[in-house]
């Protein structure tokens, strides 16, 4: 495993986020998988895990807390974050750091980070009526909380005000990063402007969601390796290891395949040669024509019509990438009212989406889209024929 310095701490490269855990039909975590996934992880060199109070309807903690049970205390790293980016009526850190102890089953957390400290939630994070900061501060002193740090999916100019003001709080930043967001999402200016302030960076998103680990073939086709000789997550997570102030890296792994490849991939340092450093770069530029859904689910919860937003985006693109077939005969059983004509456009998915995407009107788009298919709705072997035939006059 590679390790990265962190002050007095030597830190596994890569960390296990438990914002994407396996689940089982019912759309429960799979324990039994999770516990599983922990023990490969310990004994293969990763010690920092990463959860949060929202993850997984607030059950992340949980899981996470019943894998490390039979764990000895200091064999791993606990990090996890307070929701203060969540739209509430009142704020108090108290009751929900309390709780996030007793969940996870420990007496400290050895990093704790604010949650998504960006352009809605700057001022709630710094109302001295809610006095957060400065009650984290005080948990640290106690040393029930290790190391402070914040996340954020905010802008530059955003992260600049709060790090002019609270970088001598802050020992490390979480941010979204990949070959892809360094130009389509400035992560470069992000990455530069946190360690100008001297804060490692740590990462989340490193394969975007998994839109870095399923690349379509025309872009895989300009790498030198193929994907048996080096995967497509590989290619990502190589990527970022060759940043140097990256001290962490995130991946949200949601089976044990996942996770034996992704400890196989840090098992040793191995940077990427110049031209597949270039090729990363031109890949990312084929790739930037689609909605950039992480499907981190944050606009689902607010959702009045609850929609399945992520997937409904993750069906407009597969329509824009031309695959409209599969993605028609799967609609076909989905109810009116989860369908993406069924947005109200109240745009709370919107206020909270990390992205900055203006879900409302991709909503609106994909209704559009799928209008041109008249019909659609009533698939049968003729209709899929006749659709067929229109894709391939569209393009």
């Amino acid at each position: 495993m590679i390790y990265r310095k962190f002050q007095d701490k030597e830190l596994s490269l890569l960390g296990f986020g438990a914002m994407r855990l396996p689940l089982l039909e019912d759309k429960s975590i799979d324990q039994e998988q999770v516990n599983e996934m922990m023990d490969y992880a310990l004994a293969h060199g990763v010690n920092y895990i990463d959860t949060a109070f929202p993850y997984h309807d607030s059950m992340s903690e949980i899981s996470v807390g019943k894998a490390l049970a039979k764990h000895p205390r200091e064999s791993y790293y606990l990090a996890t974050k307070y929701p203060g980016h969540n739209v509430a009526d009142s704020y108090d850190p108290a009751p929900v750091f309390e709780t996030q102890l007793k969940k996870c089953g420990v007496e400290y957390f050895d990093f704790y980070l604010l949650h998504n400290v960006f352009e809605f939630s700057i001022g709630t994070y710094e109302d001295p009526k809610w006095g957060i900061i400065e009650y984290f501060l005080e948990e640290k002193r106690k040393g029930r909380i290790k190391h402070l740090g914040f996340s954020t999916h905010g802008d530059i100019p955003v992260m600049k005000e709060f790090l002019d003001r609270h970088a001598g709080e802050m020992e490390f930043c979480q941010i979204q990063l990949n070959y892809l967001d360094w130009t389509l999402q400035d992560a470069n200016g992000k990455y530069d402007l946190i360690s100008s302030y001297g804060i490692p960076v740590w990462v989340m998103e490193p394969v975007r969601g998994g839109k870095l680990s399923n690349l379509p073939d025309g872009e895989r086709a300009k790498l030198p390796l193929s994907r048996e000789e080096c995967s497509d997550t590989a290619y990502a997570l190589r990527w970022l290891t060759g940043l140097e102030n990256v001290g962490m890296i995130l991946s949200g792994m949601s089976n044990m395949e996942q996770m034996m490849e992704n400890c196989a991939t840090f098992e040793k340092e191995n940077p990427l040669s110049e031209d597949e450093e270039k090729a990363l770069m031109d890949i990312a530029e084929g790739l930037k024509d689609s909605v950039p859904c992480t499907a981190c689910r944050y606009c689902c919860d607010g959702c009045p019509m609850e929609l399945d937003i992520p997937g409904l985006i993750s069906k407009y693109n597969q329509v824009r990438a031309s695959d409209a077939i599969t993605v028609l005969i799967q609609m076909d059983t989905m109810p009116k009212d989860k369908q993406p004509s069924a947005c109200i456009g109240c745009g709370k998915c919107t206020q909270v989406c990390p992205q900055k995407i203006d879900i409302p009107q991709e909503m609106k788009n994909m209704t559009a889209m799928l209008e041109k298919f008249p019909g659609w709705e009533k698939l049968s072997a003729q209709r899929v024929a006749e659709m067929d035939a229109q894709v391939e006059e569209m393009k």
